[in-house]
Formats: C-alpha cells, structure tokens, sequence
C-alpha cells in the first residue's frame, strides 16, 4: 500500500502548482450543457476522496466488507461546489488527499488483499480499490486541465480478475 501512497503523493505533487494557476474565472467553465465546471470536477474529487476514506480503514478494520454506492451527481448538486472559492477547493482537495496518503502509507501489506465488495459482479482487493482511486483522480485531473483522455488505467471498471 506504501506503493499506491508515494503515487498519490506524486499526483498532489505535480498537479499543485497548475491548479493553483486556473483562474477562478477559468475554474467555473463547464464543459457543455449538464457538465461539470472544473470546481465541481474538483469537489467530486473531494467526495471521491471520502467515500475511498472510508473504504481504505473500514475494510482494513473488518477484513472484507460491502460498500454502498453514492450518486455522484447528487453529492456535487447537493454540496454546490460551483459557489466555492476555487483555492478553497484545491486546499480542502489536497489536504484530505495528503491524509490519504498517510493513511494508505501505514495500512499493512498484509490487508492489500482484504475483499471489498464495491456492486461489481465480484469482490476485488483493497489494493485495486486504492490504485483505482488514484486513475480516477488522474482521469478527472486531465479533464480540469483540459489534456487528452486516453488511458483510464484501472479505472474502467472491469474487474483485476477479468484483465
């Protein structure tokens, strides 16, 4: 799990500096019609990193355990991201993401193969959920920074065993 963490830590790393750098006009651009603007991309990263939260000690703790879905949409409708102050945002972004790091830095080797049930037809291990988590943010990370979208990594959904 260290692995995953040192590439969580790579992400923030890289990726400061140019959100810092989007202006708060630029951050409320939307990408069309029923899209998300970069402030709500950014506050669904937020939510993102709640829930895998929850996931990364709840199934440490349990050994194996069964995730609820969430409504992604709802919870940025619902939070109203796009009114936020965009540094706001990016520091709420990068210090929960920094607590993940240290979360995932400490979690033992040993639970890298806990079963999380996560509304796949299988069960996949804590390490996929976590390693997952990390392409998301960089798939929706190339979204606000406008960069072509080409490999998902992990985050296509399919299962590690289906691979």
């Amino acid at each position: 799990m260290k692995i995953v963490a040192t590439d969580l830590l790579q992400v923030l790393e890289c990726r400061e500096a140019g959100l810092r750098a989007i202006s708060d006009e630029r951050s409320l651009w939307r990408y069309g019609e029923g899209k998300w603007s970069k402030r709500e991309l950014l506050g669904h990263l937020i939510d993102s990193a709640s829930n895998n939260h929850q996931r990364f000690v709840r199934a440490a703790d349990a050994g194996e355990l069964k995730f609820t879905t969430y409504d992604a949409d709802a919870w940025v409708a619902r939070q109203r991201y796009h009114e936020r102050a965009w540094s706001e945002l990016i520091d709420l972004w990068l210090q929960y993401n920094r607590h993940l790091v240290h979360v995932l830095g400490q979690l033992p080797e040993s639970l890298a193969d806990v079963q999380c049930d996560l509304h796949f037809e299988k069960p996949v291990p804590l390490r996929w959920v976590a390693e997952d988590y990390v392409d998301h943010m960089n798939h929706h990370l190339r979204q606000i920074f406008e960069e072509p979208l080409t490999d998902y990594g992990s985050y296509s959904f399919i299962h590690p065993d289906d691979r």
